[in-house]
């Protein structure tokens, strides 16, 4: 079960070496400025690989259940479904459904984990195998691989770090727990922070915050929603910065030019745009987009 492409790498590599019966993902949904009915990557994998598909718009309705009780699983893998499982999905395969989370649970479970730990300056971040029960990622761990934060990583680097390593990581511990020999052990209560489903606004900069939080931001939000502020009444996304600790009188949110780049002030030092997209054109880097900005 899943559905973005964090889950595709896992589906590849359990379909070479395991019997899929089948796989279950989100519907099609419209996208684009088209709006054109679109397949979530895991369809279009699934149908690469000739697999059934199933694409239920609640996995709990009659019809899909029934479904599901036709392919008798004896073992349910999710990764990054979208859906919450109610027991009687949970308990139908014998052993169990199991969850490859994109991070080091208890810490940030929800919907995207990944942004959060980027914006929150983890140092590390991981793919935790869980054991599910009906609560959100709340279940037993099997098991935990970690893996470093770079100071470069984007949402997108880190998403597609980890979903190589969910996948690799599938196979090298799903042996261990069919033999019985992955213990369950119980979420901590301490720890806990939740990661929910971005939105669009989540990328707007407030130049009231730190420059380091706002470069966290930058990096956390590229590629979607990405990160944007307004520039005279438009939108001005912004793709790579970065943090110059200077001492300014400046007000929070004043535009300035540091070492040839555009700059603001923020309540801590400033953020130094390496790279942004004015509204209608290209990405460009930030000594050409000053070039242009005759009122920055």
């Amino acid at each position: 079960m899943g559905s973005p492409d964090f889950a595709v790498p896992a589906l590849y590599a359990l379909a070479e070496v395991y019997s899929v019966v089948g796989v279950i993902t989100q519907p099609d949904k419209p996208a684009g400025r088209g709006k054109a009915l679109t397949p979530p990557p895991v369809k279009t994998a699934a149908q690469a690989l000739g697999l059934p598909i199933l694409q239920p718009q609640r996995l709990r309705d009659p019809e899909a259940m029934r479904r599901l009780r036709e392919w008798t699983p004896d073992l349910a893998i999710v990764a990054a479904f979208g859906q919450i499982l109610k027991p009687e999905a949970l308990n139908l395969p014998r052993w169990g459904c199991l969850n490859l989370h994109a991070s080091l649970l208890p810490r940030w479970r929800g919907a995207s984990p990944i942004q959060a730990a980027l914006l929150a300056g983890d140092d590390e971040t991981g793919i935790t195998l869980m054991k599910m029960d009906p609560g959100m990622d709340t279940g037993p761990i099997l098991a935990q691989t970690r893996l470093p934060i770079l100071p470069d990583d984007t949402g997108g680097s880190l998403f597609e770090k980890l979903s190589q390593r969910a996948a690799q990581f599938a196979l090298e511990r799903l042996p261990a727990y069919l033999a019985g020999e992955l213990s369950e052990t119980p979420q901590p209560s301490s720890g806990v922070t939740y990661a929910p489903m971005l939105k669009k606004e989540d990328g707007l900069l407030d130049f009231s915050q730190p420059a380091q939080a706002l470069e966290r931001r930058v990096r956390a939000m590229r590629p979607w929603p990405g990160a944007f502020f307004a520039l005279e009444g438009t939108p001005l996304k912004v793709h790579r910065a970065r943090v110059q600790p200077a001492i300014s009188a400046a007000e929070p949110g004043q535009r300035l030019v540091f070492q040839g780049l555009p700059a603001l002030q923020t309540s801590a030092g400033l953020l130094l745009l390496e790279e942004v997209q004015p509204a209608g054109k290209r990405s460009m880097p930030g000594q050409a987009f000053l070039a242009g900005a005759r009122n920055w």
